[in-house]
């Protein structure tokens, strides 16, 4: 059974923060550095900050809606140094 995640991934050069889901973060991160995702191909320095591992595609869909709808990039940023 494939582990689903929810991640964030940042821009210096763009200072922006990114949040999706994936099955392949290492894949997925190598993705959007390349162009392959239209909002992230402005940017070729995204680095991981942050993810959570979910057992199937549904939750993780469900966390990255939830982690979304907050628009704040306060949240985020206390998402990301709640792990330390």
């Amino acid at each position: 059974m494939p582990l689903f995640f929810v991640y964030i991934i940042y821009s210096q050069k763009l200072d922006k923060y990114y949040i999706g889901y994936t099955s392949d973060l290492q894949k997925r991160l190598s993705e959007h550095n390349s162009g392959f995702s239209s909002f992230t191909a402005s940017a070729d320095d995204w680095t991981l900050k942050y993810s959570e591992s979910y057992p199937d595609r549904e939750s993780a869909m469900k966390r990255e809606k939830e982690i979304k709808s907050k628009k704040s990039r306060k949240y985020i940023e206390w998402l990301i140094n709640s792990v330390g």
